[in-house]
C-alpha cells in the first residue's frame, strides 16, 4: 500500500509517499480501506519531532482519524462487517491507504455525510465529548468559553454545546472567524487581538473554559470562573508552566483539570465511542451539527495540506481525500 510518512522531522517536506506492506489485523480488529484522513495539530507536531507516537502506533505515518470501508474483519469482530462505511479514531497511521484498527475505536458514518465529512468528526468529537461534556460535565443554561474557536475542536464544542443548551463564547484572531462561528451557533466572541477576554466577561462569568492555549490565559481564566466553575485545558501552545493562585481555587470551590486521548486505553476509548454514538451521532443526523470542512487535499499533497494548517488562516477542518 501507499502511505505518507515522516522521512525525518521538520517542515513539511519532509511528508512523502512510501510503499509499505498492509497491515495485518488479528483478534477485534478490522482493516479499512482508508477513503479519507483528518488534520491535527498533533500531526505537525509529530512531523516536528515534538509529540512521539505512543506505544503501539506508527512512529513514522501520523494520522489520528479516517474515514473508509471495512474490508476485512478479525474473528473476534462482532459491531462491523465487510462492506461497512465507518469513520475511526487512531493513535497514529491514518495518512495511508489502510489501517487496521480495533472496532472499539469505529463509529459507522452518521446520516448521509461523505468519507471526508466523517473523517472530520472523530478526533475533535471525541476531545470535546470526553473534556467539555464528561471531564467539564456542562449543563443545560451553563455558559461555556472556548480559546481557539475556529479551530476543529473549537466549531465542534460550539455546535454540540449549543444543540445541547448551553450558551457559548468563543475567542478568535480575527472578526471574520468571529461571524463564521457565531453561524454555528456561538452567542458571542471576543477578538483576542484586540479585545482582553478577561475584562470583557469580568462581570459575566462562565461556567466552563475548555482552553488549549495555557500559558498566561490560566490567571486570566481562573478570574472569570463562576463559584464551582471547571477549567479543562486540552493543550498548552503558550507554555505549560504557570503561577496558579491557589487561594481563589479554594475560594470558588473550582475544578481544574484537563486530559490529552492519543495515549488513552482502548476501554476508555472504546467506552467513549458508546456515548459519542448515543449522544451526538443524533444530533448529527437531525442537522442540529455539521461539519466543516474548509478545504480537501489529495494525499499526494499532505505537504501542502499541512502548510495551510499551520498558517492558522481557516476555520474548520482540513482533509486529506482519495
Amino acid at each position: 500500500m501507499k502511505a505518507i510518512v515522516i522521512t525525518e522531522y521538520g517542515g513539511p517536506d519532509v511528508l512523502k509517499v512510501k510503499d509499505l506492506p498492509t497491515p495485518e489485523i488479528s483478534g477485534d480488529e478490522v482493516l479499512i480501506e482508508v477513503k479519507a484522513a483528518g488534520l491535527n495539530r498533533s500531526d505537525v507536531f509529530q512531523r516536528e519531532g515534538n509529540y512521539p507516537a505512543p506505544k503501539g502506533a506508527s512512529a513514522e505515518i501520523p494520522g489520528l482519524e479516517l474515514a473508509g470501508t471495512v474490508v476485512k474483519c478479525g474473528p473476534d469482530v462482532k459491531d462491523f462487517t465487510v462492506g461497512d462505511k465507518v469513520c475511526a479514531l487512531l493513535a497514529g497511521g491514518g495518512y495511508a491507504e489502510y489501517v487496521g484498527v480495533r472496532e472499539g475505536q469505529c463509529l459507522p458514518i452518521p446520516g448521509d455525510l461523505s468519507f471526508a465529512e466523517a473523517a472530520s468528526l472523530p478526533e475533535t468529537v471525541f476531545t470535546v465529548w470526553s473534556n467539555v461534556f464528561e471531564r467539564g460535565n456542562l449543563k443545560s443554561g451553563e455558559t461555556l468559553l472556548i480559546h481557539g474557536g475556529n479551530s476543529g475542536i473549537g466549531i465542534t464544542g460550539i455546535q454540540i454545546a449549543h444543540a445541547l443548551g448551553s450558551k457559548v463564547i468563543i475567542t478568535v484572531g480575527s472578526d471574520e472567524k468571529g461571524q463564521n462561528c457565531l453561524e454555528l451557533g456561538a452567542d458571542s466572541y471576543i477578538n483576542y487581538k484586540t479585545q482582553d477576554f478577561e475584562t470583557e466577561l469580568q462581570d459575566e462569568g462562565v461556567d466552563v473554559i475548555l482552553d488549549m492555549i495555557g500559558g498566561d490565559y490560566l490567571a486570566k481564566n481562573i478570574n472569570i470562573l463562576n463559584p464551582e466553575g471547571r477549567l479543562v485545558h486540552i493543550n498548552a501552545v503558550s507554555g505549560s508552566r504557570v503561577d496558579l493562585d491557589i487561594w481563589k481555587v479554594m475560594t470558588k470551590r473550582l475544578t481544574v483539570t484537563g486530559s490529552t486521548l492519543r495515549s488513552r486505553e482502548y476501554e476508555f476509548k472504546k467506552q467513549l465511542a458508546k456515548e459519542i454514538q448515543k449522544n451526538v451521532w443524533p444530533l448529527i443526523e437531525s442537522g442540529k451539527f455539521r461539519t466543516v470542512i474548509y478545504k480537501t487535499f489529495p494525499f499526494s499533497e499532505a505537504a501542502e495540506a499541512h502548510r495551510l494548517l499551520e498558517d492558522g488562516s481557516h476555520t474548520g477542518k482540513i482533509i486529506l481525500v482519495r
